[in-house]
C-alpha cells in the first residue's frame, strides 16, 4: 500500500528514533493521524526549535535550558560539595534524581569508553572532572552501567583518581529485589558474591 507522502514522511522520522522499528513507527504515525489536532500542534511546538534551547552545563556537563552556564543541580548550596557521581549521560543524573537517595553533585561524561566506536579518553568529559577533584572533592561515585563499555570506563577513572587521593566507590551491583537465583546470569551472581555486605 502506497502512503501519502506526509505520513510515510513522519513514519520515516519516528523509525529514526532509538528502539523504534517500522511496526511502532506506523503505530505512532497513524496514532497521530487519528489524535485530537492539539496533540500534533503540541508536538510539533515541542520539537520546534528544542535542541536551541538546551544546553549543557559549563560545570557537570548535564542538560540546562539555553542561556544558564550552570544547571539547578549545580547552582543548589544545599547540595553536597564533597562527594562527585560521574555519569555517562544526562538520562543516568535523571534517574539517580528520581530515587531522591542522593544529595552530591554530579559530572556527566557524554558516553563511554569504547575502542570498537572510536571513542577514546579525550572524547569524553574526563579532563575536566580532573580538574574539578582540586576542589575539595573527597568522593568519586562511579555510576557507569555494567557493560564492557561501563566497566572500562569506571577502570579508567578509577585509575586516574586514585593517585589524586579522592576516595573512588563504584555504585553496588547484582541481585535486583524480589529475583531469583536461578534466572540470575554467571556475571550477575559473580558481581552480587563480590559486592557482598556484613548484614547488621
Amino acid at each position: 500500500m502506497l502512503l501519502p507522502a506526509p505520513i510515510q514522511r513522519l513514519i520515516t522520522a519516528f523509525e529514526r528514533l532509538p528502539g523504534i522499528g517500522p511496526k511502532t513507527a506506523s503505530r505512532l504515525a497513524f496514532h497521530m493521524l487519528r489524535a485530537e489536532d492539539d496533540l500534533s500542534r503540541e508536538l510539533s511546538q515541542a520539537l520546534e526549535g528544542f535542541k536551541d534551547k538546551v544546553a549543557y552545563c559549563e560545570e557537570c556537563f548535564n542538560i540546562t535550558s539555553a542561556g544558564r552556564q550552570r544547571c539547578d543541580i549545580c547552582e543548589d548550596p544545599d547540595r553536597d560539595q564533597t562527594t562527585l557521581c560521574v555519569v555517562a549521560d544526562a538520562l543516568n543524573v535523571l534517574a539517580l534524581e528520581r530515587t531522591g537517595g542522593y544529595r552530591g553533585r554530579y559530572h556527566v561524561l557524554q558516553g563511554l569508553l569504547s575502542p570498537i566506536e572510536g571513542i577514546a579518553p579525550e572524547d569524553l568529559r574526563i579532563a575536566p572532572l580532573l580538574g574539578r577533584i582540586a576542589n575539595g572533592i573527597r568522593e568519586v561515585i562511579i555510576a557507569t552501567n555494567p557493560s564492557m563499555e561501563g566497566d572500562a570506563t569506571a577502570l579508567y577513572l578509577r585509575q586516574q583518581l586514585v593517585p589524586m587521593g579522592v576516595k573512588v566507590t563504584r555504585l553496588g551491583l547484582g541481585l535486583p529485589v524480589g529475583g531469583d537465583l536461578d534466572y540470575a546470569d554467571q556475571s550477575t551472581l559473580l558481581r552480587s558474591l563480590s559486592g557482598r555486605q556484613e548484614m547488621s
